[in-house]
């Protein structure tokens, strides 16, 4: 039998001070444990360097601009982006659609941009170690993010406040308000959204040549018991990992039709809203957080799981490989756009229903750093009202330069043909101005607004829950999920000693404070109830 292992506790102490480093005022305290300064100086440098390289001709261009640029002076803004497409992003290539970007919009907006891509494995480290040193201004986010995400940018007055500066413009009037309301945290605008499916819901995911050579019926997959006929034909073909957890603790995930999991963040997935009582429960003692645990302990002792997934080896670029057979797909209008991500034919098959609640329009969203100046903070919407409306700079920084990284084809659809830049829609612009690949319907923004439309939507939709009450037992608790909760969601525990496990995870939450974590949150959702 494969060893089984408990993985060890991330630095969550560490992040989250730096964090608590920014204010709402724009200054930041220095980070004072910088165990990863020596990488992140080298990636400042890095950047630094090639910035310089390019400023000669960005500058140039900006002068050709004429009109625009004797209006007023240029105002540059660093953008934070994360890479999911690639493994490494080749930054002499992003240095190049920098430079593009710039050219393009001189004439058009008094912004320049310093473009950081970083790829997905170290976007979190190096994206907050950068934010608390005042280095950048608009941040790419999402609800699910950790250490930068929405739900810890808020708290640690690390975002600044938009409601003012971008009523009337034209990134606001880009999207419906509904959208701006969705999107709202404490009543206030500090996230711009993506416009994408932003509604939740879950798919299981097929390689479709192995549904060919196994005559698979994948409509007849209802649950993830469904599953295990195929995953033994994936186990006799050799695959090392026949089902792909993506190292992801998916109970949070695969239970959505069940609960509503608000604090949407699987390292906090031991709260929820029940959506039949509509009551705050501790999901760890429910008969579904067993059931799926032990579940994944069985798929790992007959070798469905890797343990490549709980040992944090598997990669987002995995997926790309022919090692697998089945995982999992967020839901989207377009499933189609998973065989250009994966670079082979996928299919999906629906895990559970949709659900629009508080934090599922910000799954993909941008921010602006409380350390930007009320210019930096003006000239980030500019760019991003520009991102929003104009197509062919939502192409060019989401798919690089036209003949380089993609071309069009007969149709206008865009053909991405680079391995040095590729970014998707959901990360980069919205769904109505990114030209649609050329394997994805040409009617994609109109299915996209179908996708969102048709969405159940939640009891507990609007609800944030503030954690300062109880924040170093939330995080503490959050530490106590790292270490139990991802093994058992991801077959780190044997089946046989899952119940056991399980009741540690418990004990240990309650020495950390959980009991008052859960009464907080009982409390708040009660309150909020009443206010409706």
């Amino acid at each position: 039998m494969k060893k089984k292992v408990i993985s060890t506790l991330m630095a969550t102490a560490m992040t989250m001070s730096l964090l608590a480093g920014c204010s709402s005022s724009g200054t930041t305290e220095p980070a004072a444990d910088t165990a990863d300064s020596t990488a992140t100086e080298a990636s400042t440098e890095a950047s630094t360097e090639a910035a310089a390289d390019t400023a000669e001709s960005t500058e140039a261009t900006t002068e050709d601009a004429g009109d625009t640029a004797a209006s007023g002076d240029v105002t540059e803004i660093n953008v934070y982006r994360c890479t999911f497409n690639l493994a490494n992003p080749d930054s002499e290539q992003v240095a190049k659609v920098q430079d593009a970007i710039n050219a393009y919009i001189a004439d058009k907006i008094n912004v320049k941009i310093n473009l950081t891509d970083v790829g997905s494995g170290e976007y979190t480290d190096k994206a907050n170690l950068a934010l608390a040193n005042n280095e950048i201004n608009l941040l790419w986010t999402a609800s699910w993010e950790g250490t930068i995400g929405t739900n810890d940018l808020v708290p640690a007055n690390a975002v600044y406040d938009l409601t003012d500066i971008i009523a009337g413009t034209d990134l606001y009037n880009s999207m419906a308000e509904g959208q701006w309301e969705a999107a709202k945290y404490d009543g206030k605008i500090y996230f711009v959204p993506v416009y994408k499916d932003n509604v939740e819901g879950y798919d299981f995911m097929f390689r479709q040549d192995l549904i060919d050579q196994h005559n698979w019926d994948i409509t007849s997959v209802k649950t993830l018991k469904d599953l295990e006929p195929m995953l033994e034909d994936a186990k006799a073909d050799g695959l090392k990992y026949p089902f792909l957890t993506q190292k992801t603790a998916m109970f949070y995930r695969w239970y959505l039709d069940k609960f509503d999991f608000f604090t949407a963040d699987s390292a906090t997935n031991f709260v929820a809203v029940d959506r039949a009582t509509d009551e705050v429960v501790d999901t760890i003692l429910t008969p579904e957080y067993l059931e799926f645990c032990t579940l994944m302990g069985e798929w790992a002792d007959k070798g469905y799981i890797s343990e490549d997934d709980y040992t944090k080896v598997t990669t987002d670029t995995t997926t790309q490989t022919q090692d697998w057979a089945i995982s999992w797909w967020t839901d989207i209008p377009v499933n189609d756009e998973a065989d250009s991500r994966y670079g082979q034919d996928v299919t999906m098959q629906p895990a559970t229903q949709r659900w629009a609640h508080s934090t599922s329009a910000l799954g993909s969203c941008y921010c602006v750093t409380a350390n930007s100046t009320a210019e930096q903070a003006k000239a980030c919407v500019d760019f991003l009202g520009l991102l929003y409306t104009d197509s062919k700079l939502a192409d060019m920084y989401t798919f690089g330069i036209e003949g380089e990284d993609f071309t069009y084809d007969a149709n206008g659809q865009v053909t991405q043909t680079s391995e040095k830049y590729n970014h998707s829609m959901w990360e980069s612009a919205n769904a109505t101005i990114v030209t649609p690949l050329d394997n994805e319907p040409a009617n994609k923004a109109e299915l996209y607004d179908a996708f969102n439309g048709g969405a159940n939507t939640s009891s507990a939709a609007g609800f944030r829950f503030d954690k300062s009450p109880v924040e170093d037992k939330y995080a503490a608790c959050a530490n106590v999920s790292g270490e139990y909760g991802f093994n058992l969601e991801n077959g780190g525990i044997p089946a046989s000693d899952v119940a056991s496990t399980i009741e540690a995870y418990q004990a240990a939450l309650d020495e950390a404070g959980y009991q008052d974590v859960l009464a907080e949150f009982q409390k708040q959702y009660d309150e909020w109830k009443a206010s409706k």
